[in-house]
């Protein structure tokens, strides 16, 4: 899995820039109003069905949003499974986990929400030159993006290990690995992680950190038998492991559901704009708490990065 690493080139000479002008002013008269009465969004989501406007959550909604009916998010597709084109060459249809979550929270507030396809590396800039109103798409919420935008936390991610079906190693959770040999992708965070464990918490008896080209030839390598675990970003092994039903399986550790050191994925809005993001948790948790949110993640086979409570930025470096 490629990690979504957002480049901040020159952006805080623009604060001042972003913070004064465009839709994104969170000088403009933003404050919500409870007292209006919200417009009525249906959308079909599929897996999950029609999600409409709630009036008590849209009532969080900033009133320049409101009254403009939708809002822009920029992303950069394609990203499975958080974000795709509907068709391969059509850049201005998109599906995925962000989509169909951006959607139902936007209905769920009352408005609609207009993707765009971005550059990758122009997505926080445009979102602080006030270009767009969000970005979203597998996007990592780290300390140093919150100098810029604020996060609305909707999901999870850290390293899964893939085992040979049986598990005939027994492994239960990192502790176990040291002694064996484990195979990541060259250069990932799993190969950096890893070895620093391994020096900390395993003495003697060290993880032997084996690294492939790309994951498919780390998992060769344990159907091979090889290595004894592979180690990767748990969303990418879920859908390996369904694929391999039989051959090989996903540990499922108690303690860290998400992942080993999982890291949350986040819609980014303005930091100027923390209402707007405000608005987005209380419509996200909303759909959490009526099933939604859990029929959305079944649809995508992502269930494991799933969240019991939307946060705002809960960055862990």
């Amino acid at each position: 899995m490629r990690i979504r690493l957002l480049a901040i080139p020159a952006v805080m000479a623009v604060l001042a820039l972003a913070a004064g002008c465009g839709a994104s002013d969170g000088a403009s008269g933003s404050g919500s109003d409870a007292s209006a009465t919200p417009k009525t969004v249906s959308v079909t989501v599929e897996g999950a069905g029609t999600v409409s406007t709630d009036a008590k959550v849209a009532a969080k909604l900033p009133k320049d949003i409101r009254d403009k009916g939708s809002l822009t998010v920029a992303t950069n597709a394609p990203y499975q499974p958080f974000i795709d084109f509907i068709a391969e060459g059509k850049t201005d249809a998109f599906k995925g986990l962000d989509y169909d979550l951006f959607t139902a929270a936007s209905a769920r507030l009352g408005i609609t929400a207009k993707f765009s396809q971005q550059p990758f590396d122009g997505l926080v800039p445009g979102l602080q030159a006030a270009k767009y109103d969000a970005i979203a798409g597998g996007i990592t919420d780290k300390k140093e993006r919150q100098q810029v935008a604020t996060f609305v936390d909707y999901s999870a991610s850290g390293t899964g290990f893939l085992v040979k079906a049986g598990n005939p190693g027994g492994v239960k959770t990192v502790a176990e690995l040291c002694g064996k040999k484990v195979a990541v992708q060259k250069a990932s965070n799993q190969a950096k992680h890893l070895a620093a464990y391994s020096k900390d918490s395993c003495g003697g008896s060290a993880i032997a950190v084996q690294e492939y080209p790309e994951n498919p030839q780390a998992v060769q390598a344990l159907l091979a038998g090889n290595v004894d675990a592979v180690a990767a970003t748990k969303v990418n092994l879920v859908e390996t492991a369904a694929s391999l039903t039989g051959k090989a399986e996903l540990i499922e550790d108690a303690a860290a559901p998400n992942g080993w050191l999982a890291s949350p994925n986040g819609f980014g809005f303005l930091k100027s704009r923390k209402d707007l993001a405000e608005a987005y948790q209380v419509a996200l948790q909303s759909l959490v708490d009526d099933g939604t949110y859990g029929k959305i993640l079944e649809h995508w086979k992502q269930q494991p990065i799933g969240l019991k409570q939307i946060t705002v930025d809960k960055a862990i470096d």
